[in-house]
């Protein structure tokens, strides 16, 4: 029911939602070092989008039944749809403690692990796989840079600016 094409669609999205949401939140933080740390954030999450774009334009049709094909992607389109899987029910912009802010990006970087590991069997070329291995690699890497801020011993609380 669904292609990998719709998976693929669906990371782009996931991106996309947790770019929007970095940029977002660095312009309205004073924390000029947290403020970087997001943008850098960003920023990553554009080199994944284009290298999922990439990705989907390699995958061919599989013929799938056109209606087939519209209902799976409707169907994952609703599931994911702007939600940023653990971004989507925050209140982002209000929390004060740096620490709740990472957390909850450490989080989103986490679930978003989860969800290319799911992506792996679906996929068979290698030299694919190993690139989507690289992506893990810096999602999981994001998550590590975040913990290392964490574990900072001055952590000032930040109020919308």
């Amino acid at each position: 029911m669904f292609s990998l094409k719709d998976i693929v669609d669906i990371a782009v999205q996931i991106e996309q939602n947790g770019e929007k949401i970095y940029r977002r939140a660095a312009e309205n933080i004073q924390n000029p070092s947290l403020s970087t740390l997001l943008q850098w954030l960003a920023d990553e999450e554009v080199k994944h989008i284009e290298w999922f774009e990439a990705l989907k334009d390699k995958i061919p049709d599989t013929g799938e039944h056109p209606e087939q094909a519209k209902f799976g992607r409707a169907l994952l389109q609703n599931a994911v749809g702007t939600h940023s899987l653990a971004l989507e029910d925050a209140e982002f912009f209000a929390m004060e403690k740096v620490q709740d802010l990472i957390n909850l990006v450490m989080e989103f970087e986490n679930d978003t692990v989860l969800f290319y590991k799911m992506l792996q069997p679906l996929i068979e070329d290698q030299e694919t796989l190993e690139q989507l291995h690289a992506v893990i690699q810096e999602e999981e890497d994001h998550a590590e840079r975040l913990k290392k801020v964490l574990s900072e011993s001055y952590m000032p609380d930040f109020k919308k600016k």
